[in-house]
């Protein structure tokens, strides 16, 4: 059986996620492959659910198990730069920008000094990465092509194939990757 206090946090993180998305609970359990009744007890802190609802709800939210069923989050929480992940590789500094871990999903800023060069790490088979500059000129190398972006620019590649950044102005540049990793099987190890 399910504590009591869990069973709260269980309902109120899910009504939350639920509205967060601006869906219903038709749509929700309907994702889920549960019936509507069970999720509107989900909501109400009544179920008492087996751990494959459990799993369902999760991956219909898209969400990690441990965040249904932990304390509610307040409305927000800052996290100060302090706490980011940074990281330099050579002339470039690499800043994390999710400082929660999001299945699928990583975003980093880019801090390329002048002439500075990263060589990318190509990811699965399937991902996809998004290269925006905010300020200067960073020339992308993907298998041997490039494409050279201004303030503004954005290109989308294919993350799983060699690829490489380059700082081609006089002053700093900044960019931003978006990355959106192909599923893995359970087997693979994850990002």
């Amino acid at each position: 059986m399910i504590d009591e206090h869990v069973a709260a946090n269980l309902a109120e993180n899910i009504r939350a996620l639920r509205d967060g998305r601006g869906l219903s609970q038709g749509q929700l359990a309907k994702s889920a492959g549960i019936p509507r009744p069970t999720w509107t007890n989900l909501e109400s802190g009544s179920a008492n659910p087996t751990l494959a609802v459990l799993l369902k709800v999760a991956e219909a939210l898209h969400v990690r198990l441990e965040e249904l069923l932990a304390p509610p989050r307040g409305i927000g929480k800052i996290y100060k730069a302090s706490e980011l992940t940074v990281r330099k590789r050579g002339k470039v500094t690499v800043r994390k920008l999710l400082p929660e871990v999001l299945r699928g999903l990583d975003i980093e800023r880019l801090e390329l000094a002048a002439g500075a060069t990263m060589t990318g790490v190509p990811h699965t088979a399937g991902t996809r990465e998004y290269l925006t500059c905010e300020r200067g000129s960073v020339e992308l190398s993907v298998r041997g092509r490039s494409f050279l972006l201004e303030a503004g620019d954005v290109v989308v590649f294919a993350g799983d194939q060699p690829h490489g950044y380059r700082n081609v102005g006089r002053g700093l540049a900044v960019a931003h990757i978006v990355v959106t990793f192909a599923p893995r099987s359970d087997m693979d190890e994850h990002p």
